[in-house]
């Protein structure tokens, strides 16, 4: 793996992006104020949905909530992966290097597997109205939960590890 994300370091190195990243005295505490605010944006949002999908929060109809706060969640995503590409870019040697760096993307795909998961598995039941989830579903709600928050503490561990 530690070659593979060399191999993406060089890449973004060829692009540019590496030399932008560490140039511009402002871009990589710039990625980072995003990384923060994207990993709120995502954080926040998907961990109230999960816990209402997890049976949680039972006041507040499911639908609603997922509709409100999903395109939240994806933005909070879209922006995780485009500040953490400038982070890494910056400093992709100590990155891929880094255990603690490649267990977190290891997590992130575990994460984004058990997300398309889900939508395959129960998508049809929700929009066919029903809001139960059968067990199955919700641990799969709260294990989307303790991914997802693992990730963000794993980021935060890179500097320590």
């Amino acid at each position: 793996m530690e070659a593979a994300l060399l191999t993406v370091g060089g890449w973004l190195d060829a692009v540019g992006l590496t030399g932008w990243a560490r140039r511009e005295a402002w871009a990589y505490p710039a990625a980072n104020v995003l990384h923060v605010l994207g990993l709120a944006m995502f954080l926040g949002p998907i961990g109230i949905v999960d816990l209402r999908l997890a049976g949680l929060l039972r006041r507040l109809p499911q639908a609603a909530v997922s509709d409100a706060l999903l395109p939240i969640a994806v933005a909070g995503l879209v922006l995780l992966a485009g500040s953490g590409a400038i982070l890494f870019a910056a400093d992709a040697g100590a990155l891929a290097g880094s255990a603690m760096f490649r267990v977190k993307l290891l997590v992130i795909l575990l994460a984004l597997g058990n997300a398309a998961l889900f939508r395959f598995r129960w998508r049809r039941r929700q929009l066919g109205g029903s809001t139960a989830l059968s067990l199955p579903g919700r641990l799969m709600a709260l294990l989307s939960l303790l991914l997802w928050a693992g990730v963000a503490v794993m980021g935060r561990l890179i500097a320590y590890a």
